[in-house]
């Protein structure tokens, strides 16, 4: 194995979190801002690209580096090492909101998987976490993912997060899901992805889910998530009142009365 491996548990429901166990001069990879407690032993270093064994030269870490900006992700990200001379050290990284934590062994996906831009959430040291570009212009302008994706490469342990529950789907050779664009965690290397306009024009204007559909045709591994993050904001943004008086029959009143009166 090029990767580290790791072993791990995941723990919690609504809000989870992994902990990873470390041998001496194993490490993991996470993005910034994942972290959540570790034992004494482990050292944290901020590394330049995507912490891969694949990085050779400064030319190959600017590379990697542009690769994450593409995604939208920070040019650097964290390795953690256990650095003790004995003893295995554990490391926890949390899910940023809530929902479930899916592991993800690369061997079984014959060293590939594909995800949304912000799923990542850490990887056993060696794991190359990549960009994948849409070969379609529909689904590039359309799909909700835009023209990039991540992609996960090695043989080793990753992690990835979805919001609200999760449905693992094995789709057989021929077998169509359709899905809204924003509800996809990623998938196998295998099934292909495209976008379906919904059709109709009641149901374009009116019908409150989209223009489009995405259509991931198999064979392969689907994971889908009930509560994209994209919507969770968009229902908290909602729900932001705007004034003190906001729900009440006599709200401006109100406002005057309690001393907000600026114009």
């Amino acid at each position: 194995m090029t990767a580290h491996e790791i072993d791990y548990e995941i723990f919690g429901e609504e809000m989870q979190y992994v902990e990873i166990e470390l041998d001496p001069q194993e490490a993991v990879v996470a993005e910034a801002g994942s972290f959540m407690m570790m034992d004494d032993g482990i050292t944290m270093n901020t590394i330049f690209g995507d912490g891969s064994n694949q990085e050779k030269g400064i030319l190959g870490k600017l590379f990697s580096a542009g690769k994450r900006i593409l995604t939208g992700e920070s040019l650097f990200m964290t390795s953690f090492l256990n650095n003790a001379s004995f003893g295995v050290r554990k490391i926890s990284f949390a899910s940023p909101y809530p929902g479930k934590i899916i592991p993800i062994d690369l061997t079984e996906f014959r060293g590939k998987f594909i995800c949304q831009k912000d799923a990542f959430l850490c990887a056993a040291k060696g794991v190359t976490v990549g960009i994948e570009f849409s070969k379609k212009l529909g689904r590039g302008l359309f799909g909700g993912e835009g023209f990039i994706m991540q992609k996960l490469e090695g043989d080793g342990m990753a992690f990835v997060h979805a919001g609200g529950t999760m449905a693992r789907k094995q789709l057989a050779p021929g077998e169509i899901l359709r899905v809204d664009t924003g509800c996809i965690v990623g998938f196998t290397q295998d099934v292909d992805y495209d976008i379906e306009f919904v059709g109709g024009i009641k149901n374009t204007l009116f019908g409150g889910e989209g223009m489009f559909f995405a259509t991931l045709k198999g064979p392969g591994v689907v994971y889908i998530q009930s509560l994209p993050f994209s919507r969770l904001a968009g229902r908290v943004l909602a729900s932001v009142p705007r004034g003190k008086g906001e729900g009440s029959v006599l709200g401006s009143i109100g406002d005057l009365l309690d001393g907000d009166n600026s114009f």
